[in-house]
């Protein structure tokens, strides 16, 4: 590399520790990436969350290649062009019923910002332009947009920026450390009245002045946290009964990461608006997006037909090379039947993780379709450090995870065999006991 690693201003990374210690990817094939010196790192995380169909798939590839060729780019303010309009049309085919309406942007962080600012356009349309306070949920990641920061609830994401948020007040995240700390999947009992803090929110502010409640079906960002069974349920229940919008955060779990195309579905609960990204194009391209209920769109149809009825979107919005991707990869999760594979490699995949419960330090195993989070016990004198030792170890052992707080993320793309999940927990393991 010939390149100094001074002028790249690198996202959500302690700039001045990677700079002295490097750890970089040459390049990436299936579920692996190669170091310059051509070691082998497993893709413990699915390149963040995004690379469900391995790197490098061919069908994918060959779509952008063809899309590049014909049309390398055409903005979709007031001019389209048919990627866009059918990827939307095919991902509102696989959204639950009702839910056809597609907005396309180009990543989670926009799609977030652009959802929010869907519900608020909703309800002055309605007549209802007091509902301007969002429901969030403590521990929560939803981008990096005002909005999202807004809505989320994660300390460090928000600290130096709160001067400028949306009105905002918080649920109390999933995670009961005295009762979850090592289920396996859907803890069975206590979502209920988790959910049922929502009543008192509502109580406290007055439904008339709520725009929506934002939750991520999983939390991932913050370490994999899995919701009790009928959690989710009594959220949409509530909801219905004050008459307040609910809308998911797929940008983790959409497209297949829990054996369904969306949460949504996995899960069964049916949202106002999903937010989507990441895997949407196989992380080939960025793109993201959110999906609307028919009826909330149609909402926003009305005044002068030669004005826009949102004054909103962004010059990348319907990239043509994105949609290529992103088109190329329904068609492979519906070919290579990959949802189904991820149902099928679940349970080895929950068995290999909860194994790692007798490694040094580990307090919890969290899991759910093909996503885990292993909580290591802080350092005394810091939380966090003990997690991003044990990251940095990963990476010399060969294979890539993240760690938020102590928390090591393992999210395997969906085409892993369950020898490379193995061999993934293996070297997550040797990190573990060399970081004790």
């Amino acid at each position: 590399m010939n390149a100094s690693l001074d002028a790249f201003w690198m996202p959500f990374t302690p700039n001045r520790q990677f700079k002295t210690s490097p750890r970089l990817v040459a390049s990436a094939q299936g579920v692996a990436y190669r170091t310059p010196e051509g070691r082998e790192v497993l893709d413990g995380t699915s390149g963040l969350w995004c690379v469900g169909a391995g790197h490098r798939h061919p069908k994918i590839a060959a779509a952008m290649k063809r899309q590049i060729d014909t049309l390398d780019f055409a903005s979709s303010f007031q001019v389209g062009h048919a990627g866009a309009f059918e990827l939307a049309e095919r991902i509102g085919a696989l959204a639950p019923p009702g839910m056809d309406r597609v907005f396309l942007v180009n990543s989670g962080s926009e799609a977030m910002d652009t959802a929010l600012k869907i519900a608020l356009a909703c309800w002055r349309a309605r007549g209802e332009g007091q509902r301007n306070l969002f429901i969030g949920r403590e521990r929560a990641f939803h981008g990096v947009g005002f909005g999202g920061i807004s809505v989320g609830g994660m300390t460090n994401n928000r600290r130096a920026f709160g001067g400028a948020l949306l009105r905002a007040d918080h649920l109390r995240s999933t995670w009961d450390a005295s009762t979850q700390a090592f289920v396996r999947g859907q803890p069975e009992h206590g979502g209920e009245a988790m959910a049922d803090e929502l009543e008192r929110l509502v109580a406290l502010h007055d439904a008339s002045n709520i725009a929506a409640v934002v939750v991520e079906p999983i939390a991932g960002s913050t370490g994999v946290l899995v919701p009790p069974r009928g959690y989710l349920q009594r959220l949409r229940e509530i909801c219905d009964k004050h008459g307040l919008l609910l809308i998911f955060d797929e940008v983790i779990t959409g497209f297949g990461r829990l054996g369904a195309m969306f949460a949504a579905q996995a899960l069964g609960v049916v949202p106002d608006m999903i937010v989507f990204a990441k895997t949407v194009s196989n992380g080939a391209a960025p793109l993201g997006g959110v999906i609307v209920q028919r009826e909330l769109h149609d909402a926003l149809m009305q005044g002068p037909t030669h004005l826009s009825e949102l004054m909103h979107g962004y010059t990348c919005s319907g990239h043509p090379l994105a949609c290529a991707a992103a088109l190329a990869i329904l068609d492979v999760l519906d070919e290579e039947q990959l949802p189904q594979r991820v149902r099928e490699l679940a349970p080895r995949f929950e068995a290999i993780v909860h194994a790692l419960a007798d490694a040094p330090g580990v307090v919890s195993v969290r899991n759910i379709g093909l996503a885990a989070g292993i909580e290591l016990a802080p350092d005394a004198a810091s939380a966090g450090q003990r997690g991003a030792r044990a990251q940095a170890a990963a990476f010399d052992h060969g294979v890539l995870t993240r760690a938020p707080g102590d928390t090591l993320i393992l999210a395997p793309p969906f085409v892993s065999t369950v020898d490379d999940i193995q061999r993934m927990a293996d070297r997550l393991r040797r990190a573990i006991e060399d970081t004790a």
